[in-house]
């Protein structure tokens, strides 16, 4: 992988997570990279990136019901977009991840995967990866 490699998302709904589980790990075997680690990041402030259950549906389903329920969209928010649920939901979760690589294969326990977090959608996003060979 060289520098930084990226790839574009669209979504489809307000709050939405999409599995990126399985572009990251063709991502890697591609770039050919070995055991470090990788960072996954997204350069949006209302987008997101974490690591959850991907088993199950419902758990993402779940997560972005809490988030509505913790940051509900209300008149209170002085940001005049009217997303500022939005960018909270964000701070929350956090724009990156860092995963540590294996022999081109990201470590993650028998139900993780890697969701990138739409708070503020339809839109188009990117994410952005970079491998630290190590």
């Amino acid at each position: 992988m060289s520098s930084y490699q990226a790839f574009e998302i669209r979504t489809t709904e307000k709050i939405q997570f999409v599995d990126i589980t399985t572009r990251v790990r063709e991502m890697l075997r591609a770039g050919k990279c070995g055991s470090g680690i990788l960072l996954v990041f997204t350069p949006h402030t209302t987008a997101a990136v974490t690591i959850n259950e991907n088993a199950d549906p419902a758990v993402p389903q779940d997560i972005g019901e809490f988030l509505r329920r913790l940051v509900p969209a209300q008149d209170q928010f002085r940001h005049r977009e009217g997303n500022s649920p939005a960018h909270i939901m964000s701070s929350l979760v956090g724009a990156s991840e860092t995963l540590v690589v294996g022999n081109g294969e990201p470590i993650l326990g028998s139900w993780q995967g890697i969701f990138f977090c739409e708070f503020d959608g339809p839109r188009q996003r990117r994410v952005f990866l970079k491998f630290i060979p190590g």
